[in-house]
């Protein structure tokens, strides 16, 4: 029989590369989805796979859920609001969907002992200004009327009940913080930096630079990501554990758009834009977002390598 799991918001950009990877891999998958932030067409290359399953729900209405989590190997679970646009616009939806989905998935996993991987992200570190930041440090939130930190605390959250449920109930868990995750299938539509710009260049239109682009991040390759996932989620010593899952290679954003112009040959001038015209009066952002991964590498003997460079024309190639 084959090995089975459960991906949570599988329909969506990351998740529907784990999905195609663990398909790959011999796994039969389920993916809930309700693809609020999703959508099938992510999942259209293996829509005709007779191992994949697809339920169109949020996990908290899957009537089968408990069944459906008992009956599987392990879960990734990838379901949340996301976006930084999504969030300060509906902060409510937000705090809902992260808190609420997570609860409702930890208690059905606890029934029968079932590894959960639980995606988290760089967001939790808050305004902290470490060159690089380690899964052991201070974090330092925003205050609760920026409504652009509620995903970082409904996130931060549902880490406190992950590893609460691992501790008081001895359910498996894994807890992996996103670095700025890229590639193919990555919408713009909720305020993701690089599909944005891609967009812009391909048209001919200014490529907007928040604030004054001297922010830094660090992009890393969707399926350098799903690589880890699958590769943290394979690994006993994993459990319990807080993984930063990113690339170390950092840039600045205006620098990112000057790269997107250069890459894609385009004409498109930059365009800066205030925080208060993109988001709202009073928006805080993170002026640094890079990991150590250290963690990473010494439990799974991996490290996103993929160069900015090739994340670009990769993203750029399938649009």
């Amino acid at each position: 029989m084959k090995p089975s799991t459960l991906v949570t918001g599988g329909a969506g950009f990351i998740g529907s590369h784990l999905v195609e990877r663990l398909l790959t891999d011999g796994y039969a998958v389920t993916v809930i989805d309700d693809c609020s932030t999703g959508s099938m067409d992510n999942l259209k290359a293996v829509a005709r796979n007779p191992d994949l399953h697809v339920i169109r729900s949020k996990v908290s209405e899957c009537n089968e859920l408990v069944k459906i989590v008992a009956g599987v190997h392990c879960v990734f679970h990838l379901a949340a609001a996301v976006g930084v646009e999504l969030v300060v616009n509906s902060p409510t939806h937000a705090l809902k969907t992260n808190l609420h989905e997570t609860e409702v998935l930890l208690a059905a996993a606890v029934e029968k002992g079932v590894p959960v991987l639980l995606t988290s992200t760089s967001e939790v570190y808050g305004k902290s200004l470490k060159a690089a930041f380690a899964e052991d440090d201070d974090l330092l939130i925003g205050p609760p009327n920026h409504a652009r930190w509620s995903y970082a605390c409904s996130k931060l959250m549902d880490e406190f009940l992950a590893l609460a449920y691992a501790r008081e109930r001895q359910l498996p868990v894994t807890v992996v913080r996103l670095f700025n995750i890229a590639g193919p299938r990555q919408t713009g539509r909720y305020g993701m930096v690089l599909p944005r710009f891609i967009a812009a260049a391909r048209n001919g239109q200014p490529l907007k630079v928040h604030d004054d682009g001297r922010q830094t991040r660090s992009f890393c390759y969707v399926k350098d990501g799903v690589e880890a996932l699958v590769r943290l989620q394979r690994n006993p010593a994993a459990r319990g554990e807080v993984i930063n899952v990113g690339s170390t290679e950092e840039i600045t954003i205006l620098d990112l758009a000057k790269l997107v112009v250069a890459v894609l040959g385009s004409a498109s001038p930059l365009e800066f834009v205030s925080y208060a015209q993109a988001y709202a009066p009073g928006f805080e952002d993170m002026r640094r977002r890079k990991p150590q991964v250290d963690k990473l590498v010494r439990l799974t003997g991996f490290r996103p390598e993929t160069s900015l460079r090739a994340i670009i024309e990769l993203t750029a190639a399938a649009i």
